[in-house]
């Protein structure tokens, strides 16, 4: 396992069993989203102090955890 993902928590008592960033309440998706958006890490980390290096990190690991788990079907092309 990513020692990465044990920064990750998932609980259903805290924003409703999204995952978040151990002992916050900021959301993977929200940081994932922020980078795909076009912030760097730097603004990131400045919109939120709580965060670390290592967090981000967390959350880019976790995202591409998620995407080896799920298959996004692709339609075939004709064959002729």
């Amino acid at each position: 396992m990513n020692a990465l993902l044990t920064r990750i928590s998932i609980d259903p008592e805290i924003c409703g069993g999204k995952p978040c960033i151990k002992g916050t309440r900021i959301w993977v998706t929200l940081v994932l989203d922020f980078l795909a958006d076009g912030m760097t890490e730097a603004e990131v980390l400045a919109e939120y102090p709580q965060l670390t290096h290592q967090d981000v990190l967390a959350a880019i690991a976790y995202g591409a955890e998620m995407a080896r788990e799920r298959i996004v079907p692709i339609p075939l092309g004709h064959v002729a």
